[in-house]
This record gives structure tokens, sequence and C-alpha cells, in this order.
């Protein structure tokens, strides 16, 4: 099968593109290698095409004719929520015209299907936990409103132009190649501040939690809805909450440094808790997590350690 990987440099992208080669695939790569984006030409491997475009870029026209897709995974995104919070314009021309762009460009040349990624950040602040497809989206930043706006543009075009869809509603996606740095998870952040004996700021009482998903636990159900999940939208968790405190003593007890912690303000949006009830990914596309967060984490520290003393 022929795949583009919108995006496919950054930090989940390029675990879905090695998966996809791993599985035979023929892939070709998409990334802009926007310096707030997290795409690094270093994680795109050797025997892939990769072509540096824009998803906006109106060029992208040529790529898609030349390389005929049978299907496109598109993670190419503006993620940040700050950036989107302070400018929405831009966060809207990325995730919504840029998604246009592509649509339009996958039905052009007559590719039958989108995997797209989108986020639990649809759902805003939920009334209950854990959240399931049928938890009300109520978005709270643009970041999470372009992602709830884009599955409606997936529902158009394959109610209009016959283009099949499966869109994933992440939880908090960690492992190797996140960046540290910046808006990134707080496990690459944490990781990136022990390892250089520095402090960590754990904002609010530390207890808030969320739902962390292992990258390559991702990448194996990016595989799986090649065939799988037909116009459907689906959460993406692994049903358990852990809290920032928790993510703090484990990785602790992982590098032997007890880093000191600086403990800051609840941040402006925060959510107490989150949660997803995965039942119906499970049933439609076999979505089984394997890694357990320890050996995760443990993945994750042994990657940044190896990229510290190279």
């Amino acid at each position: 099968m022929r795949i583009i990987v919108t995006g496919g440099a950054g930090f989940i992208g390029s675990h879905i593109v090695e998966e996809y080669l791993a599985q035979g695939h023929e892939v070709l790569v998409i990334d802009s290698l926007w310096e707030h984006g997290g795409g690094r030409r270093a994680n795109i491997p050797d025997r892939v095409t990769f072509v540096p475009i824009d998803i906006r870029d109106k060029n992208l026209s040529r790529v898609f004719a030349e390389f005929r897709p049978d299907v496109v995974s598109h993670h190419a995104a503006q993620h940040s929520v700050a950036i989107s919070s302070r400018d929405p314009g831009l966060d809207a021309e990325v995730n919504v015209v840029g998604l246009l762009n592509v649509l339009d460009n996958t039905v052009k040349v007559g590719a039958k299907k989108v995997i797209f990624a989108s986020s639990g950040a649809t759902f805003g602040h939920p009334e209950s936990l854990p959240m399931t497809e049928a938890t009300p989206q109520n978005p709270t930043s643009p970041y999470g409103i372009t992602k709830m706006v884009a599955e409606h543009y997936l529902r158009f075009y394959k109610e209009e132009r016959g283009l099949d869809f499966t869109a994933l509603r992440y939880g908090n996606v960690y492992g190797p190649r996140q960046d540290p740095s910046g808006e990134a998870g707080v496990i690459a952040i944490f990781i990136g501040k022990l390892l250089r004996h520095e402090g960590v700021r754990i904002d609010w009482d530390g207890e808030q939690t969320r739902d962390y998903v292992y990258v390559k636990d991702i990448a194996r159900l990016n595989v799986d809805a090649l065939g799988r999940g037909s116009g459907e939208c689906f959460v993406i968790g692994t049903g358990i909450k852990t809290s920032v405190n928790e993510i703090y003593r484990l990785l602790v007890e992982l590098t032997g440094f007890e880093a000191p912690v600086t403990h800051g303000e609840k941040r402006p949006g925060d959510a107490r808790d989150a949660q997803f009830d995965a039942t119906l990914a499970h049933t439609h596309l076999g979505w089984r997590p394997q890694a357990s967060l320890r050996d995760g984490m443990l993945e994750t520290l042994r990657y940044f350690q190896k990229i510290t003393t190279a």
C-alpha cells in the first residue's frame, strides 16, 4: 500500500512511518520542519521519500499527483495549545485550511482513506469520567476547536466526496523523540530536567491526572486503522489515570536522582482529570495498549540517555 504521512518527521508521525515500513508499505513523508512543530529530518529513515513542504502549500497537489497514495495518515498540525491561544488565526490556517488542502488532494488522486490525528482536547472539561465517544465535545482552546471542526469536515468529505476516514482522539501520548523543551508532555520535560540534574516545576498540587499512552502502541494502532474503523471517531487511551506526582516519583526511581521540586499555580484552563474508555476502539480497531507506563517511561528514558551521551 502507498501511504503519505503528513507530519511524518514529528514525534508521533515518525513512529507511525517506521511501523508502516515494518509492515511492507511504501511511505512518503510530508513535513514542513516548522521550528515549533517538533519535526526533525533525523527522524525520517533514509529509505523513505521526504518532501519538505507545508500542508497549506498549493504545490502539495504535485506531490500527491506524483506519489498517488492509497491512504493518507494526517498527523501534521499546529499542536501547541499555548500557541493556539496566542494566535488562533495561525492555528486555524494549519489545522483547518491545511486539512482542507490535504483532503482535496486526497480526493483528486483517488485515495480511499484518511487516518486523522484528533485529540482528547476536543472534550474540554467533561462533567464525568471516563470519557467515551458519547462524551459531549466542548473544547476550551482554539487547538481543541480546530480538531473538533476537522472531524466535521471529515464527515462532510465522506458523505459528499466518498472519502473514508478514521479519526483517533488521542490521550496524552509520550515516548522517544518527544520534545523535552517548550510545551511538551510532562514525561519528556521531567526526563530532560532529571538527566541534567535540574529541578522540576509541578503546577497546582500535582494530583491532576492524565491518561498516558505510549507512542509505539499508537503507531501499531495506525496500522490497524488502515482497514478498519470506517467513518468513525474513536477515543484512544489506557483507561488508567496517572497524576503528575506519580510521574515524578517513578522517574526519580528510574533515574536515581531526586530532583528538587518547585510548586507553581494552577495553569489557566488546566483540567483536573482525564481518563478514556476505549472500548469501541478495542471492538472496532483491535486497540490493545501493550506497554505499561513504567516500561514505556523506561524506554523513553533510555532514548534520552542515549541521545544525551551521543
